[in-house]
């Protein structure tokens, strides 16, 4: 014992902020089992070690946090988002302010939901937040960008003064050059066209933006739908899927060609297909206090209102939505399966689609996918982290930021437990709501 406290004495300085978090349950989002009664020291928001609650001595001046009968998980990492846009059920890039991006960062935090990449419809503002955070210790959800995303003129994603809304290959390099000079951490591109509806980018702008992008030293990752967009992407160098092909089965070409490529299932986003139907009629989260508690009143009555409920029902491709969740269902499945890595994202952020709840739906969905609860946490810790390249980040380990969570249950009985929130601590303090 007294070998550990010197060695806790020597490498802690007398000015640093300590915390003990002790008595609990580790699920360190590694894969690895979990060990009960450990005690975690924290210095200036990362750990500094992990061991035995009897084992880790106490430094002076250390504040101590019981966690006794309490799990441990790494804070949940959302590799598909959207910030700032959106008000009650209103999207619109004037509401795009730092009060609103805040206002959705806090949010998620109090979810538990420490990081997220918001992809594609950020204006400049982000940047600012975002180096902000990187220069110290933030206080709410961690975010990455892909800042401006590509489109097609009238396509799917596009927003007006926001997103690149093509019209010739001709400007693609400019446009990522300007991404990389602002050191974006992704490149997003939409390959859609909304079930018929919209024209879809040329398989050519989007080789362009792959090309330039890698030139650049930049990582592309795309809204896909069709099997046949995906395969042809992936074998143009496309660096992750962010959605689940929803047309049909994905097959063993491209599985293949995504084991090839290095090809990442970055996001299923199993809630955005749920959310295209589920609001026809009231959903029982409506009343749930877990949802209600981030949700405006506004939004709430809107949802609850029989009018709107018969307007979703009257879109002309509803009868096909439910199918295409499970078809994504199906395949995230066969990816995981097969070896392809994966992380965890829906899709949050526009009408519709609540930053917080959503991601811990997600989760339950990605179960009711075929995969483990061990699976699925550590697809949405570890695996979001390993794809955002975030190396202090998604595992409890030392040397990295103690973004947390602490449950009264065990998430790795029944998913549906990570809504059981204790505390949520990001770079070493406690979230406050």
């Amino acid at each position: 014992m007294k070998t550990i406290a010197l060695w806790i004495a020597l490498i802690i300085p007398a000015c640093a902020e300590i915390k003990v978090l002790k008595n609990f349950t580790l699920i360190d989002g590694t894969g690895n089992p979990a060990i009960a009664d450990v005690a975690m020291l924290i210095e200036n928001g990362r750990i500094v070690r992990i061991g035995s609650a009897r084992g880790v001595a106490v430094p002076a001046g250390a504040q101590v946090i019981d966690l006794d009968g309490k799990f441990v998980m790494p804070g949940i990492i959302n590799s598909h988002g959207h910030l700032g846009n959106t008000v009650d059920l209103a999207q619109d890039p004037k509401n795009y302010a730092r009060e609103n991006v805040e206002k959705n960062l806090r949010t998620y935090a109090s979810y538990g939901v420490t990081t997220v990449l918001s992809l594609g419809t950020d204006q400049d503002l982000i940047f600012k937040i975002r180096d902000e955070q990187r220069a110290g210790r933030p206080t709410y959800t961690r975010v990455f960008t892909a800042g401006r995303g590509f489109t097609l003129k009238g396509g799917v994603g596009g927003m007006p003064s926001v997103t690149y809304n093509l019209e010739n290959a001709s400007e693609i390099p400019k446009d990522v050059d300007a991404l990389a000079a602002k050191k974006v951490d992704m490149v997003k591109v939409w390959v859609d066209d909304s079930l018929g509806h919209r024209p879809k980018i040329p398989f050519e702008f989007t080789k362009a933006i792959i090309d330039n992008a890698h030139r650049d030293k930049l990582r592309v990752d795309a809204h896909i739908f069709y099997l046949a967009d995906a395969k042809q992407l992936v074998n143009a160098g496309l660096d992750a899927l962010a959605h689940s092909v929803r047309d049909q089965p994905v097959d063993r070409e491209l599985i293949d060609a995504m084991k090839q490529h290095g090809t990442w299932q970055s996001a299923a986003t199993l809630t955005r297909e749920a959310s295209m139907f589920v609001y026809a009629k009231p959903p029982a989260f409506l009343t749930d206090p877990f949802f209600t508690r981030s949700v405006s009143a506004a939004a709430i009555a809107t949802l609850s209102d029989p009018e709107y409920q018969k307007k979703i029902a009257a879109d002309p491709d509803f009868a096909k939505y439910p199918a295409l969740l499970e078809m994504a269902k199906q395949n995230l499945k066969r990816l995981a399966d097969a070896g392809i890595p994966y992380g965890m994202g829906t899709d949050t952020g526009p009408p519709g689609r609540f930053p917080g709840y959503f991601e811990h739906w997600e989760m339950e969905l990605m179960v009711d996918a075929g995969l483990t609860p061990s699976q699925v946490i550590t697809a949405a810790t570890k695996g979001s982290a390993e794809f955002l390249h975030a190396k202090d980040l998604g595992t409890l380990e030392a040397g990295k930021w103690a973004d947390l969570i602490v449950l009264t249950a065990d998430p790795r009985v029944n998913i549906r437990n990570t809504r059981l929130i204790d505390a949520v601590y990001i770079a070493g303090n406690p979230v406050v709501n």
